[in-house]
């Protein structure tokens, strides 16, 4: 159970490091949102295994599938700045005013 929290916690510091570091690369930065997200559900099922109860297991389940869902709607936003500007650098986001 220890161990489970230890990693949980790696993962979320791992993910808080990689959003702050990251200043250019935007698989990168979804890649870290996606680290803090398993960090929560690990969470969520540790905590429901702890108490015996299934709250926290379905909790993670639907967080996970919205994560999925919004995963794939910003790679689908990444493959078409990708298509318009021809790179996914953080920096070109601010031609995307107009």
């Amino acid at each position: 159970m220890l161990l489970l929290l230890v990693l949980s916690i790696l993962l979320f510091l791992i993910g808080v490091m990689g959003l702050t570091l990251t200043k250019q690369n935007a698989i990168m930065l979804l890649i870290s949102l996606e680290l803090l997200i398993l960090a929560v559900n690990i969470n969520f099922v540790i905590s429901s295994i702890f108490l015996d109860d299934l709250l926290g297991i379905i909790y993670a389940l639907i967080y996970l599938t919205s994560a999925a869902a919004e995963s794939a709607i910003g790679l689908a936003l990444l493959v078409l700045f990708y298509r318009i500007k021809g790179g996914i650098s953080l920096d070109l986001i601010i031609f995307l005013k107009a």
